[in-house]
């Protein structure tokens, strides 16, 4: 049986100390888009294939390859119209394939972090020099087309290892320095963000990134409809935005443009977007900025509160 990683203290969401987003906001609201590049005929990985059939798989590609060339257009302009930055869960594959939706999104100063290379390549089965390389690569490649040093990680299809945070923060430390805040979004544990271990002790958080609002597993696993996923945006809001009056919360849309984008499900998306924002005290940010915010200001209150609830 595998043992628990221990990546995270257990901290009950009862007693914390209270978080105050920027200018009083009580809840930090962001959108993750995952804006990815799957291959028709990848390498074959043994611990899962990439297309539910024989490849080349059609449906599955061409559906995919709609969301970069038709909904990757129609998400930018709502997202444009209510004033919202993306932060890009990317496969930076994509800044080689379709380098024109690297523009768009570079000129709307949209947060690009890292999603692997291609969402058909899997972590499963890496070495952890292979993963090393890997997670180098996709960093890079972000730096290298516009110009940004890559703050956040969520492992490509979610295909995380038990090395992948220490690596990733190890890369970009080698890269970087120690400038960055670092985030993951691969942890779903919590509706704020926590503090995470790592070998090499740096300081590292996970900022909440929502598989149950997140689109795919709504409409691809849940088989939910259109308007029952934008109730399901408008109730997940109206909770934490309960909560909030006691210590601030976090709520991430996780999209993905083949899904969220096609015509008859965009409404709904709308709708609670136009809902969630016209609440006061919300806090429109990216996934970077809430990493940079949390770690300056409540990083060290919120171990100082673990270390003694572990203590009693």
């Amino acid at each position: 049986m595998q043992e628990d990683p221990k990546l995270y203290d257990y901290w009950p969401y009862q007693n914390r100390p209270k978080i105050t987003w920027p200018r009083g906001a009580r809840v930090a609201f962001w959108v993750a888009p995952n804006i990815e590049y799957y291959e028709l005929d990848p390498p074959t990985n043994p611990h899962r294939k990439a297309w539910p059939g024989p490849c080349p798989f059609l449906p599955g590609y061409s559906i995919r390859d709609y969301g970069n060339r038709v909904g990757h257009m129609r998400q930018m302009q709502l997202l444009d119209k209510y004033g919202v930055r993306g932060s890009i869960s990317l496969s930076t594959a994509l800044c080689d394939h379709h380098p024109e939706i690297i523009a768009q999104c570079k000129e709307r100063n949209w947060e690009f972090f890292s999603h692997g290379i291609y969402n058909t390549r899997y972590t499963y089965g890496m070495s952890e020099q292979q993963e090393r390389d890997m997670i180098k690569d996709s960093i890079e490649t972000i730096y290298r087309h516009t110009g940004q040093k890559c703050a956040g990680y969520l492992a490509p299809a979610l295909s995380h290892s038990e090395l992948t945070l220490d690596l990733f923060a190890e890369v970009s430390t080698e890269l970087f320095g120690d400038e960055i805040a670092l985030y993951t979004c691969d942890l779903f544990h919590d509706d704020q963000p926590t503090p995470v271990h790592l070998r090499s002790g740096r300081r590292f958080i996970s900022v909440p990134y929502s598989l149950e609002m997140n689109d795919t597993i709504a409409y691809a696993v849940h088989k939910v409809e259109p308007r029952r996923y934008g109730q399901m945006l408008k109730d997940n809001f109206d909770r934490l935005y309960q909560e909030s009056e006691e210590s601030g919360t976090v709520m991430c849309i996780p999209t993905h443009n083949y899904q969220v984008s096609c015509p008859h499900r965009l409404k709904a998306f709308e709708e609670a977007l136009e809902y969630i924002l016209g609440h006061s005290e919300i806090w429109v940010t990216t996934g970077r900025e809430i990493a940079t915010y949390f770690m300056a200001n409540y990083y060290d209150s919120t171990m100082a509160d673990i270390d003694a609830k572990r203590v009693q």
